[in-house]
Protein backbone atom coordinates (compact mmCIF):
# COMPACT_ATOMS: atom_id res chain seq x y z
CA UNK A 1 0.00 0.00 0.00
CA UNK A 2 0.90 3.87 -0.50
CA UNK A 3 2.35 5.37 2.32
CA UNK A 4 0.14 8.44 1.30
CA UNK A 5 -2.84 6.93 0.89
CA UNK A 6 -6.20 8.19 2.60
CA UNK A 7 -7.97 5.52 3.86
CA UNK A 8 -11.84 5.95 4.85
CA UNK A 9 -13.73 2.49 5.51
CA UNK A 10 -17.24 3.65 6.49
CA UNK A 11 -20.47 2.53 5.69
CA UNK A 12 -22.64 2.50 2.46
CA UNK A 13 -21.89 5.09 -0.19
CA UNK A 14 -21.53 8.98 0.41
CA UNK A 15 -19.07 10.22 -1.69
CA UNK A 16 -18.64 10.86 -5.42
CA UNK A 17 -14.99 9.08 -5.49
CA UNK A 18 -16.01 6.20 -3.75
CA UNK A 19 -14.31 2.54 -4.66
CA UNK A 20 -15.94 -0.44 -2.48
CA UNK A 21 -14.28 -3.15 -1.10
CA UNK A 22 -14.81 -5.97 1.30
CA UNK A 23 -13.63 -5.90 4.82
CA UNK A 24 -12.22 -9.66 4.24
CA UNK A 25 -10.78 -8.31 1.01
CA UNK A 26 -8.91 -5.15 2.77
CA UNK A 27 -7.45 -7.69 5.58
CA UNK A 28 -5.98 -10.09 3.08
CA UNK A 29 -4.27 -7.51 1.00
CA UNK A 30 -2.63 -6.15 4.16
CA UNK A 31 -1.41 -9.70 4.79
CA UNK A 32 0.05 -9.37 1.46
CA UNK A 33 1.95 -6.58 1.82
CA UNK A 34 4.28 -8.06 5.08
CA UNK A 35 7.22 -5.85 4.19
CA UNK A 36 5.36 -2.40 4.22
CA UNK A 37 6.73 -1.08 7.64
CA UNK A 38 3.62 1.58 7.41
CA UNK A 39 1.08 0.80 10.43
CA UNK A 40 -2.27 1.22 9.47
CA UNK A 41 -5.34 1.22 11.75
CA UNK A 42 -8.63 0.55 10.21
CA UNK A 43 -12.38 2.15 11.55
CA UNK A 44 -15.06 0.35 10.73
CA UNK A 45 -18.09 2.32 10.57
CA UNK A 46 -21.48 1.10 12.53
CA UNK A 47 -23.61 -0.85 10.44
CA UNK A 48 -26.90 -0.01 9.06
CA UNK A 49 -28.92 -2.17 11.09
CA UNK A 50 -27.04 -0.91 14.32
CA UNK A 51 -30.05 -2.92 16.10
CA UNK A 52 -28.29 -6.14 15.58
CA UNK A 53 -27.90 -8.98 18.13
CA UNK A 54 -24.38 -8.62 17.33
CA UNK A 55 -23.51 -5.50 17.83
CA UNK A 56 -24.17 -6.42 21.88
CA UNK A 57 -21.41 -9.04 22.08
CA UNK A 58 -18.05 -8.32 23.43
CA UNK A 59 -15.11 -8.36 20.72
CA UNK A 60 -12.48 -10.23 23.07
CA UNK A 61 -9.19 -9.95 22.94
CA UNK A 62 -8.36 -8.30 20.03
CA UNK A 63 -4.90 -9.13 20.26
CA UNK A 64 -5.30 -12.63 20.53
CA UNK A 65 -8.35 -12.82 17.22
CA UNK A 66 -7.77 -13.16 13.52
CA UNK A 67 -9.60 -11.74 10.84
CA UNK A 68 -11.32 -15.01 9.79
CA UNK A 69 -12.73 -15.28 13.77
CA UNK A 70 -15.04 -11.91 12.74
CA UNK A 71 -18.81 -11.84 12.82
CA UNK A 72 -19.86 -12.37 8.55
CA UNK A 73 -21.54 -9.88 8.74
CA UNK A 74 -18.56 -7.62 9.40
CA UNK A 75 -16.35 -9.22 7.37
CA UNK A 76 -18.69 -8.89 4.07
CA UNK A 77 -19.46 -5.21 4.97
CA UNK A 78 -18.57 -2.72 2.76
CA UNK A 79 -15.64 -0.58 2.33
CA UNK A 80 -15.59 2.89 1.12
CA UNK A 81 -12.33 3.95 -0.65
CA UNK A 82 -11.53 7.86 -1.05
CA UNK A 83 -8.76 9.45 -3.59
CA UNK A 84 -6.05 10.93 -1.35
CA UNK A 85 -6.51 14.10 -3.46
CA UNK A 86 -2.89 14.23 -4.26
CA UNK A 87 -2.96 14.15 -7.88
CA UNK A 88 -1.85 10.06 -7.78
CA UNK A 89 -3.24 7.16 -9.49
CA UNK A 90 -5.23 5.39 -7.12
CA UNK A 91 -6.32 1.92 -8.44
CA UNK A 92 -5.94 0.29 -5.79
CA UNK A 93 -7.35 -0.31 -1.85
CA UNK A 94 -6.19 3.39 -0.24
CA UNK A 95 -7.56 3.11 3.49
CA UNK A 96 -7.71 5.99 5.72
CA UNK A 97 -5.63 5.96 8.86
CA UNK A 98 -8.49 6.45 11.53
CA UNK A 99 -7.80 8.64 14.63
CA UNK A 100 -5.87 6.70 17.12
CA UNK A 101 -7.31 6.34 20.72
CA UNK A 102 -5.31 7.07 23.57
CA UNK A 103 -4.82 3.62 25.66
CA UNK A 104 -6.30 3.58 29.15
CA UNK A 105 -2.91 3.15 31.36
CA UNK A 106 -2.65 -0.37 32.61
CA UNK A 107 -2.83 0.16 36.78
CA UNK A 108 -0.55 -2.85 38.24
CA UNK A 109 -2.54 -5.30 39.68
CA UNK A 110 -3.43 -5.43 43.47
CA UNK A 111 -0.92 -6.87 45.94
CA UNK A 112 -3.06 -8.55 48.56
CA UNK A 113 -1.33 -9.80 51.89
CA UNK A 114 -2.60 -12.24 54.61
CA UNK A 115 -2.48 -9.06 57.78
CA UNK A 116 -4.56 -7.27 59.57
CA UNK A 117 -5.27 -3.61 58.44
CA UNK A 118 -3.15 -0.44 59.79
CA UNK A 119 -5.23 2.43 59.38
CA UNK A 120 -3.75 5.90 59.43
CA UNK A 121 -6.96 7.93 60.08
CA UNK A 122 -6.97 10.32 63.16
CA UNK A 123 -9.65 9.48 66.36
CA UNK A 124 -13.30 11.42 66.42
CA UNK A 125 -12.69 14.66 68.80
CA UNK A 126 -15.70 16.66 67.09
CA UNK A 127 -17.82 18.40 69.17
CA UNK A 128 -21.54 20.13 67.72
CA UNK A 129 -21.70 23.40 69.10
CA UNK A 130 -25.36 23.54 67.35
CA UNK A 131 -26.94 20.94 69.43
CA UNK A 132 -26.18 22.45 72.58
CA UNK A 133 -27.65 25.66 71.13
CA UNK A 134 -30.98 23.87 70.60
CA UNK A 135 -30.85 22.68 74.02
CA UNK A 136 -30.43 25.68 75.49
CA UNK A 137 -33.51 27.01 73.12
CA UNK A 138 -35.99 24.24 74.71
CA UNK A 139 -37.57 24.40 71.25
CA UNK A 140 -41.18 22.23 71.05
CA UNK A 141 -42.07 20.46 68.31
CA UNK A 142 -43.94 22.88 66.25
CA UNK A 143 -40.53 24.87 66.51
CA UNK A 144 -38.31 21.86 65.85
CA UNK A 145 -40.57 21.22 62.56
CA UNK A 146 -40.21 24.50 61.34
CA UNK A 147 -36.48 24.57 61.54
CA UNK A 148 -37.07 22.58 58.33
CA UNK A 149 -40.41 24.03 56.97
CA UNK A 150 -39.22 27.70 58.44
CA UNK A 151 -40.77 31.07 57.29
CA UNK A 152 -38.47 31.09 54.17
CA UNK A 153 -39.87 27.75 53.09
CA UNK A 154 -43.16 28.56 53.67
CA UNK A 155 -42.61 32.02 51.72
CA UNK A 156 -41.71 30.38 48.88
CA UNK A 157 -44.37 27.52 48.26
CA UNK A 158 -46.55 30.00 48.75
CA UNK A 159 -45.27 32.23 45.90
CA UNK A 160 -44.57 29.66 43.30
CA UNK A 161 -48.62 28.55 44.15
CA UNK A 162 -49.37 32.02 44.03
CA UNK A 163 -47.86 31.98 40.88
CA UNK A 164 -48.65 29.13 39.00
CA UNK A 165 -52.92 29.31 39.67
CA UNK A 166 -52.10 32.97 37.77
CA UNK A 167 -50.62 31.72 35.03
CA UNK A 168 -53.68 29.21 34.73
CA UNK A 169 -55.73 32.14 35.06
CA UNK A 170 -56.86 31.84 38.69
CA UNK A 171 -56.88 34.81 41.21
CA UNK A 172 -55.80 31.99 44.46
CA UNK A 173 -54.38 34.69 46.90
CA UNK A 174 -52.40 31.87 48.88
CA UNK A 175 -50.99 33.08 52.59
CA UNK A 176 -49.15 31.20 54.71
CA UNK A 177 -51.24 30.96 57.34
CA UNK A 178 -53.56 28.71 54.44
CA UNK A 179 -50.73 27.08 53.95
CA UNK A 180 -50.41 25.65 57.30
CA UNK A 181 -53.36 24.25 57.41
CA UNK A 182 -52.90 22.37 54.48
CA UNK A 183 -49.62 21.14 55.97
CA UNK A 184 -51.39 20.70 59.22
CA UNK A 185 -54.50 18.15 57.15
CA UNK A 186 -51.30 16.39 55.72
CA UNK A 187 -49.97 15.45 58.70
CA UNK A 188 -53.05 14.31 60.43
CA UNK A 189 -53.77 12.20 57.66
CA UNK A 190 -50.98 9.89 58.96
CA UNK A 191 -52.19 9.04 61.81
CA UNK A 192 -56.32 9.64 61.03
CA UNK A 193 -57.20 8.63 57.44
CA UNK A 194 -60.74 8.35 55.90
CA UNK A 195 -61.12 6.72 52.50
CA UNK A 196 -61.84 9.49 51.09
CA UNK A 197 -60.70 13.04 52.07
CA UNK A 198 -63.70 15.09 51.66
CA UNK A 199 -65.53 12.76 54.37
CA UNK A 200 -63.41 15.05 56.92
CA UNK A 201 -65.83 17.86 55.95
CA UNK A 202 -68.95 16.08 56.31
CA UNK A 203 -71.59 16.43 58.51
CA UNK A 204 -72.36 12.92 59.01
CA UNK A 205 -71.40 11.99 62.47
CA UNK A 206 -69.38 9.21 61.92
CA UNK A 207 -66.85 11.19 59.86
CA UNK A 208 -66.76 14.75 60.83
CA UNK A 209 -63.82 16.21 61.84
CA UNK A 210 -64.27 19.35 63.91
CA UNK A 211 -60.86 20.22 63.66
CA UNK A 212 -60.23 20.71 60.08
CA UNK A 213 -63.68 21.25 59.09
CA UNK A 214 -63.19 24.25 61.58
CA UNK A 215 -59.74 25.16 60.19
CA UNK A 216 -60.57 25.22 56.68
CA UNK A 217 -63.17 24.91 53.90
CA UNK A 218 -63.53 21.83 52.00
CA UNK A 219 -63.62 24.03 48.67
CA UNK A 220 -60.87 26.36 49.60
CA UNK A 221 -58.33 22.86 50.76
CA UNK A 222 -59.14 21.34 47.59
CA UNK A 223 -58.38 24.34 45.59
CA UNK A 224 -55.08 25.00 47.48
CA UNK A 225 -53.98 21.43 47.08
CA UNK A 226 -54.60 21.31 43.13
CA UNK A 227 -52.49 24.38 42.43
CA UNK A 228 -49.23 23.27 45.21
CA UNK A 229 -46.23 24.22 43.16
CA UNK A 230 -42.69 24.21 43.76
CA UNK A 231 -40.87 25.56 40.60
CA UNK A 232 -41.47 28.33 38.12
CA UNK A 233 -42.55 26.61 34.62
CA UNK A 234 -41.21 28.83 32.72
CA UNK A 235 -37.20 27.77 34.19
CA UNK A 236 -37.51 24.10 34.26
CA UNK A 237 -34.39 22.25 33.30
CA UNK A 238 -35.51 19.80 30.59
CA UNK A 239 -32.38 17.17 31.51
CA UNK A 240 -34.15 17.02 35.33
CA UNK A 241 -36.92 15.11 35.57
CA UNK A 242 -37.59 16.08 39.09
CA UNK A 243 -37.24 19.76 38.01
CA UNK A 244 -40.92 20.84 39.39
CA UNK A 245 -39.84 19.71 42.89
CA UNK A 246 -35.80 20.71 42.36
CA UNK A 247 -36.11 23.91 44.11
CA UNK A 248 -37.72 21.96 47.12
CA UNK A 249 -35.23 19.02 47.34
CA UNK A 250 -32.46 21.87 47.37
CA UNK A 251 -33.89 24.28 50.14
CA UNK A 252 -34.34 20.96 52.43
CA UNK A 253 -31.24 19.73 51.89
CA UNK A 254 -29.85 22.86 52.55
CA UNK A 255 -31.99 22.55 55.99
CA UNK A 256 -31.55 19.14 57.11
CA UNK A 257 -27.94 19.20 56.79
CA UNK A 258 -27.70 22.53 58.51
CA UNK A 259 -29.20 21.06 61.64
CA UNK A 260 -27.94 17.79 61.32
CA UNK A 261 -26.41 16.33 64.47
CA UNK A 262 -22.66 16.18 63.88
CA UNK A 263 -21.53 12.24 63.85
CA UNK A 264 -18.77 9.99 63.13
CA UNK A 265 -21.02 7.34 61.94
CA UNK A 266 -23.31 7.80 58.95
CA UNK A 267 -25.69 5.33 56.93
CA UNK A 268 -26.54 5.68 53.29
CA UNK A 269 -28.68 3.45 51.00
CA UNK A 270 -32.12 3.27 49.17
CA UNK A 271 -35.28 4.69 50.49
CA UNK A 272 -38.35 4.00 48.39
CA UNK A 273 -41.55 6.67 47.98
CA UNK A 274 -44.91 5.25 47.05
CA UNK A 275 -46.16 5.85 44.01
CA UNK A 276 -48.53 4.04 41.27
CA UNK A 277 -48.75 6.46 38.32
CA UNK A 278 -47.59 6.55 34.88
CA UNK A 279 -44.39 8.61 35.71
CA UNK A 280 -41.44 7.60 33.81
CA UNK A 281 -39.46 7.99 36.95
CA UNK A 282 -41.03 5.08 38.96
CA UNK A 283 -38.89 1.75 39.91
CA UNK A 284 -39.61 -1.58 41.07
CA UNK A 285 -37.40 -2.85 43.67
CA UNK A 286 -38.19 -5.91 45.05
CA UNK A 287 -36.30 -5.71 48.64
CA UNK A 288 -38.16 -3.27 50.29
CA UNK A 289 -41.49 -2.83 51.87
CA UNK A 290 -42.72 -0.58 49.22
CA UNK A 291 -41.91 -1.96 46.04
CA UNK A 292 -43.15 0.08 43.36
CA UNK A 293 -42.64 3.97 43.36
CA UNK A 294 -39.64 6.54 43.10
CA UNK A 295 -36.11 5.64 44.07
CA UNK A 296 -34.50 7.79 46.84
CA UNK A 297 -30.58 8.24 47.42
CA UNK A 298 -30.81 8.96 51.27
CA UNK A 299 -27.65 9.71 53.70
CA UNK A 300 -28.44 9.10 57.58
CA UNK A 301 -27.00 9.20 60.78
CA UNK A 302 -27.13 6.03 62.50
CA UNK A 303 -30.51 6.97 64.47
CA UNK A 304 -32.36 7.47 61.45
CA UNK A 305 -31.81 11.41 60.58
CA UNK A 306 -32.10 12.00 57.06
CA UNK A 307 -28.99 14.47 56.33
CA UNK A 308 -28.75 14.08 52.25
CA UNK A 309 -31.32 12.77 49.96
CA UNK A 310 -31.49 12.87 46.56
CA UNK A 311 -34.58 11.05 43.89
CA UNK A 312 -33.16 8.43 41.59
CA UNK A 313 -33.46 9.37 37.68
CA UNK A 314 -31.07 6.49 36.62
CA UNK A 315 -28.12 6.82 34.31
CA UNK A 316 -29.78 8.25 31.39
CA UNK A 317 -29.97 11.63 33.86
CA UNK A 318 -27.43 11.14 36.05
CA UNK A 319 -24.22 10.46 34.91
CA UNK A 320 -21.36 7.95 36.96
CA UNK A 321 -18.08 10.06 38.18
CA UNK A 322 -14.57 8.93 38.49
CA UNK A 323 -15.40 5.55 36.79
CA UNK A 324 -17.76 4.36 39.17
CA UNK A 325 -21.16 3.17 39.12
CA UNK A 326 -24.38 5.04 39.52
CA UNK A 327 -24.53 4.03 43.22
CA UNK A 328 -21.19 4.92 44.12
CA UNK A 329 -21.11 8.18 42.32
CA UNK A 330 -24.33 8.77 44.88
CA UNK A 331 -22.02 7.99 47.76
CA UNK A 332 -19.23 10.53 46.50
CA UNK A 333 -22.01 12.98 46.60
CA UNK A 334 -22.93 12.69 49.97
CA UNK A 335 -19.71 12.66 51.21
CA UNK A 336 -19.31 16.17 49.88
CA UNK A 337 -22.21 17.13 51.48
CA UNK A 338 -20.82 16.05 54.75
CA UNK A 339 -17.41 17.65 54.02
CA UNK A 340 -19.24 21.41 53.69
CA UNK A 341 -19.41 21.18 57.53
CA UNK A 342 -15.74 20.34 57.63
CA UNK A 343 -13.12 17.48 56.96
CA UNK A 344 -13.71 15.39 59.59
CA UNK A 345 -12.90 11.41 60.22
CA UNK A 346 -16.60 10.32 58.88
CA UNK A 347 -17.12 6.73 58.68
CA UNK A 348 -20.33 5.89 56.21
CA UNK A 349 -21.85 2.25 56.06
CA UNK A 350 -23.49 0.94 53.22
CA UNK A 351 -24.46 -2.17 51.64
CA UNK A 352 -23.26 -3.94 48.55
CA UNK A 353 -25.11 -2.23 45.95
CA UNK A 354 -22.61 0.58 46.45
CA UNK A 355 -19.51 -0.87 47.93
CA UNK A 356 -16.17 -1.60 45.67
CA UNK A 357 -12.57 -1.68 46.46
CA UNK A 358 -12.70 1.08 43.44
CA UNK A 359 -15.19 3.31 46.16
CA UNK A 360 -13.26 2.66 49.42
CA UNK A 361 -9.82 3.60 47.68
CA UNK A 362 -11.50 7.03 46.39
CA UNK A 363 -12.89 7.84 50.02
CA UNK A 364 -9.59 7.03 51.86
CA UNK A 365 -8.13 9.79 49.44
CA UNK A 366 -11.01 11.94 50.52
CA UNK A 367 -9.95 11.35 54.34
CA UNK A 368 -13.51 9.44 54.68
CA UNK A 369 -13.58 5.77 56.45
CA UNK A 370 -16.09 3.39 54.73
CA UNK A 371 -17.09 -0.18 55.43
CA UNK A 372 -19.70 -2.04 53.40
CA UNK A 373 -20.42 -5.75 52.41
CA UNK A 374 -19.68 -6.28 48.96
CA UNK A 375 -20.26 -8.44 45.98
CA UNK A 376 -17.05 -11.41 45.04
CA UNK A 377 -16.90 -9.28 41.46
CA UNK A 378 -15.92 -5.92 42.81
CA UNK A 379 -12.74 -7.49 45.36
CA UNK A 380 -10.78 -6.61 42.85
CA UNK A 381 -9.76 -10.35 42.63
CA UNK A 382 -9.35 -10.60 46.25
CA UNK A 383 -7.84 -14.19 46.49
CA UNK A 384 -9.73 -15.67 49.26
CA UNK A 385 -11.02 -18.78 50.42
CA UNK A 386 -13.89 -20.35 48.01
CA UNK A 387 -17.55 -19.55 49.61
CA UNK A 388 -18.17 -23.65 49.43
CA UNK A 389 -14.70 -24.34 51.12
CA UNK A 390 -15.76 -21.32 53.61
CA UNK A 391 -19.29 -23.32 54.10
CA UNK A 392 -17.64 -26.41 55.43
CA UNK A 393 -15.69 -24.83 58.21
CA UNK A 394 -16.72 -24.48 61.41
CA UNK A 395 -19.76 -21.61 61.72
CA UNK A 396 -17.98 -18.25 62.67
CA UNK A 397 -14.67 -19.13 60.32
CA UNK A 398 -13.25 -16.08 58.43
CA UNK A 399 -10.57 -15.66 55.54
CA UNK A 400 -9.08 -11.97 54.99
CA UNK A 401 -6.55 -10.24 52.71
CA UNK A 402 -5.12 -7.03 52.59
CA UNK A 403 -4.15 -4.59 49.95
CA UNK A 404 -0.71 -3.18 50.33
CA UNK A 405 -0.66 -0.03 48.77
CA UNK A 406 -3.79 1.65 49.75
CA UNK A 407 -4.36 -0.40 53.47
CA UNK A 408 -8.13 -1.92 52.35
CA UNK A 409 -9.21 -5.47 53.83
CA UNK A 410 -11.69 -7.51 52.31
CA UNK A 411 -12.75 -10.16 54.90
CA UNK A 412 -15.17 -13.20 53.90
CA UNK A 413 -16.96 -14.38 56.92
CA UNK A 414 -19.46 -17.39 57.94
CA UNK A 415 -22.54 -17.00 59.19
CA UNK A 416 -26.03 -18.44 58.51
CA UNK A 417 -24.70 -17.55 54.88
CA UNK A 418 -20.93 -16.32 53.85
CA UNK A 419 -20.82 -12.91 53.90
CA UNK A 420 -18.22 -10.66 52.05
CA UNK A 421 -16.93 -7.33 53.91
CA UNK A 422 -14.96 -4.72 52.86
CA UNK A 423 -13.69 -1.37 54.95
CA UNK A 424 -10.67 0.93 54.78
CA UNK A 425 -10.39 1.96 58.08
CA UNK A 426 -11.41 -1.32 61.04
CA UNK A 427 -9.84 -4.61 60.40
CA UNK A 428 -10.59 -7.70 62.16
CA UNK A 429 -8.82 -7.45 65.82
CA UNK A 430 -10.62 -7.54 68.28
CA UNK A 431 -12.46 -10.78 67.25
CA UNK A 432 -15.43 -11.20 69.52
CA UNK A 433 -17.92 -13.81 70.73
CA UNK A 434 -21.18 -13.03 69.61
CA UNK A 435 -24.21 -15.33 70.04
CA UNK A 436 -26.49 -16.22 66.93
CA UNK A 437 -29.61 -18.88 66.45
CA UNK A 438 -29.30 -22.61 65.32
CA UNK A 439 -31.32 -23.27 62.91
CA UNK A 440 -30.84 -26.81 62.98
CA UNK A 441 -30.34 -27.08 67.34
CA UNK A 442 -33.31 -24.42 67.31
CA UNK A 443 -30.48 -23.05 70.32
CA UNK A 444 -28.34 -19.82 70.28
CA UNK A 445 -24.50 -20.83 70.03
CA UNK A 446 -21.38 -18.54 70.48
CA UNK A 447 -19.71 -17.61 67.20
CA UNK A 448 -16.43 -15.25 66.39
CA UNK A 449 -16.98 -12.31 64.62
CA UNK A 450 -14.06 -9.82 63.32
CA UNK A 451 -14.20 -6.38 64.48
CA UNK A 452 -15.62 -5.16 61.37
CA UNK A 453 -18.25 -7.02 60.91
CA UNK A 454 -19.52 -6.33 64.55
CA UNK A 455 -19.38 -2.33 63.82
CA UNK A 456 -21.00 -2.93 60.80
CA UNK A 457 -24.02 -4.48 62.06
CA UNK A 458 -24.22 -1.64 65.28
CA UNK A 459 -24.08 1.43 63.12
CA UNK A 460 -25.13 0.06 59.21
CA UNK A 461 -28.88 0.98 59.83
CA UNK A 462 -29.99 4.13 59.49
CA UNK A 463 -31.96 4.46 56.74
CA UNK A 464 -34.01 1.74 57.43
CA UNK A 465 -35.16 2.98 61.02
CA UNK A 466 -35.60 6.27 58.94
CA UNK A 467 -38.12 4.43 56.75
CA UNK A 468 -39.79 2.60 59.67
CA UNK A 469 -40.14 6.19 61.37
CA UNK A 470 -42.01 7.04 58.03
CA UNK A 471 -44.32 4.08 57.07
CA UNK A 472 -45.67 4.49 60.40
CA UNK A 473 -47.58 7.48 59.91
CA UNK A 474 -46.85 8.48 56.23
CA UNK A 475 -49.04 10.93 54.93
CA UNK A 476 -51.81 9.59 53.19
CA UNK A 477 -53.34 12.82 51.16
CA UNK A 478 -52.60 12.19 47.52
CA UNK A 479 -53.31 14.46 44.45
CA UNK A 480 -53.57 14.39 40.89
CA UNK A 481 -50.23 15.49 39.85
CA UNK A 482 -47.11 13.09 39.74
CA UNK A 483 -45.04 14.88 43.13
CA UNK A 484 -47.88 14.74 45.78
CA UNK A 485 -46.92 11.36 46.87
CA UNK A 486 -43.19 12.82 46.95
CA UNK A 487 -43.99 16.00 48.54
CA UNK A 488 -45.90 13.73 51.25
CA UNK A 489 -42.25 12.30 51.51
CA UNK A 490 -40.57 15.08 52.25
CA UNK A 491 -43.11 15.98 55.02
CA UNK A 492 -42.81 12.89 56.17
CA UNK A 493 -39.09 13.31 56.38
CA UNK A 494 -39.30 16.80 58.11
CA UNK A 495 -41.19 15.46 60.80
CA UNK A 496 -38.86 12.63 61.14
CA UNK A 497 -36.04 14.95 61.43
CA UNK A 498 -37.86 17.10 63.98
CA UNK A 499 -38.27 14.21 66.07
CA UNK A 500 -34.62 13.15 66.10
CA UNK A 501 -34.16 16.22 67.43
CA UNK A 502 -36.88 16.39 69.95
CA UNK A 503 -35.08 12.91 70.60
CA UNK A 504 -31.37 14.35 71.35
CA UNK A 505 -32.82 17.70 73.19
CA UNK A 506 -35.46 17.04 75.34
CA UNK A 507 -34.31 13.95 76.69
CA UNK A 508 -36.30 14.55 79.91
CA UNK A 509 -39.12 15.10 78.52
CA UNK A 510 -39.72 13.10 75.63
CA UNK A 511 -42.61 11.74 73.53
CA UNK A 512 -42.98 8.99 70.92
CA UNK A 513 -43.26 9.86 67.53
CA UNK A 514 -47.38 10.10 67.19
CA UNK A 515 -47.66 12.00 69.90
CA UNK A 516 -45.08 14.38 68.47
CA UNK A 517 -46.95 14.40 64.90
CA UNK A 518 -50.79 14.96 66.84
CA UNK A 519 -49.30 17.94 68.80
CA UNK A 520 -48.37 19.19 65.35
CA UNK A 521 -50.84 18.79 63.43
CA UNK A 522 -53.40 19.95 66.35
CA UNK A 523 -51.25 23.38 66.64
CA UNK A 524 -51.15 24.22 62.89
CA UNK A 525 -54.82 23.30 62.65
CA UNK A 526 -56.04 25.49 65.76
CA UNK A 527 -53.63 28.60 65.51
CA UNK A 528 -54.24 28.97 61.71
CA UNK A 529 -57.92 28.57 61.36
CA UNK A 530 -59.84 30.77 59.27
CA UNK A 531 -62.00 32.67 62.29
CA UNK A 532 -63.87 35.09 59.77
CA UNK A 533 -66.34 32.16 59.29
CA UNK A 534 -66.62 30.25 62.61
CA UNK A 535 -69.05 31.91 64.34
CA UNK A 536 -69.68 30.90 67.32
CA UNK A 537 -67.73 27.57 66.55
CA UNK A 538 -64.17 29.06 67.86
CA UNK A 539 -65.53 29.31 71.68
CA UNK A 540 -66.22 25.67 71.15
CA UNK A 541 -63.11 24.68 69.81
CA UNK A 542 -60.97 26.53 72.63
CA UNK A 543 -63.05 25.12 75.27
CA UNK A 544 -62.40 22.04 73.41
CA UNK A 545 -58.78 21.65 73.14
CA UNK A 546 -58.21 23.05 76.65
CA UNK A 547 -59.27 20.08 78.34
CA UNK A 548 -58.07 17.33 75.84
CA UNK A 549 -54.37 16.96 77.67
CA UNK A 550 -52.70 16.56 74.47
CA UNK A 551 -50.04 18.59 72.87
CA UNK A 552 -49.74 21.44 75.28
CA UNK A 553 -46.23 23.15 75.34
CA UNK A 554 -44.91 25.91 77.47
CA UNK A 555 -42.94 28.51 75.45
CA UNK A 556 -41.31 31.99 75.49
CA UNK A 557 -43.04 34.81 74.18
CA UNK A 558 -41.27 38.29 73.82
CA UNK A 559 -44.19 39.79 74.28
CA UNK A 560 -45.92 40.34 78.43
CA UNK A 561 -49.58 39.35 78.38
CA UNK A 562 -51.56 38.38 81.68
CA UNK A 563 -51.96 35.02 82.20
CA UNK A 564 -55.61 33.53 81.46
CA UNK A 565 -55.99 31.72 84.79
CA UNK A 566 -54.46 34.95 87.81
CA UNK A 567 -54.43 37.56 85.36
CA UNK A 568 -51.28 39.17 86.74
CA UNK A 569 -48.40 39.88 83.88
CA UNK A 570 -46.26 36.64 82.49
CA UNK A 571 -44.12 36.08 79.57
CA UNK A 572 -44.80 32.11 79.01
CA UNK A 573 -47.77 31.08 76.97
CA UNK A 574 -49.23 27.86 75.97
CA UNK A 575 -48.39 27.19 72.19
CA UNK A 576 -51.62 25.49 71.35
CA UNK A 577 -54.09 27.42 73.26
CA UNK A 578 -52.19 30.66 72.36
CA UNK A 579 -53.09 31.62 75.74
CA UNK A 580 -50.44 33.28 78.31
CA UNK A 581 -49.76 31.33 81.38
CA UNK A 582 -47.66 31.29 83.58
CA UNK A 583 -45.66 27.92 84.65
CA UNK A 584 -46.80 27.67 88.16
CA UNK A 585 -50.58 28.06 86.45
CA UNK A 586 -50.14 25.83 83.35
CA UNK A 587 -51.51 22.58 84.92
CA UNK A 588 -54.00 24.56 86.75
CA UNK A 589 -55.45 26.17 83.76
CA UNK A 590 -55.42 22.51 81.44
CA UNK A 591 -57.76 21.05 84.03
CA UNK A 592 -59.79 23.29 85.72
Amino acid sequence: MASTSRDVIAGRGIHSKVKSAKLLEVLNAMEEEESNNNREEIFIAPPDNAAGEFTDEDSGDEDSQRGAHLPGSVLHASVLCEDSGTGEDNDGLELQPARKRRKAAVKPPRVWTKRDIRPDFGSWTASDPHIEDLKSQELSPVGLFELFFDEGTINFIVNETNRYAWQKNVNLSLTAQELKCVLGILILSGYISYPRRRMFWETSPDSHHHLVADAIRRDRFELIFSYLHFADNNELDASDRFAKVRPLIIRMNCNFQKHAPLEEFYSFGESMCEYFGHRGSKQLHRGKPVRLGYKIWCGTTSRGYLVWFEPSQGTLFTKPDRSLDLGGSMVIKFVDALQERGFLPYHIFFDKVFTSVKLMSILRKKGVKATGTVREYRTDRCPLKDPKELKKMKRGSFDYKVDESEEIIVCRWHDSSVVNICSNAVGIEPVRLTSRHSGAAKTRTQVHQPSLVKLYQEKVGGVGRMDQNIAKYKVKIRGMKWYSSFIGYVIDAALNNAWQLHRICCQDAQVDLLAFRRYIACVYLESNADTTSQGRRSRRLETESRFDMIGHWIIHQDKRTRCALCHSQTNTRCEKCQKGVHAKCFREYHIR
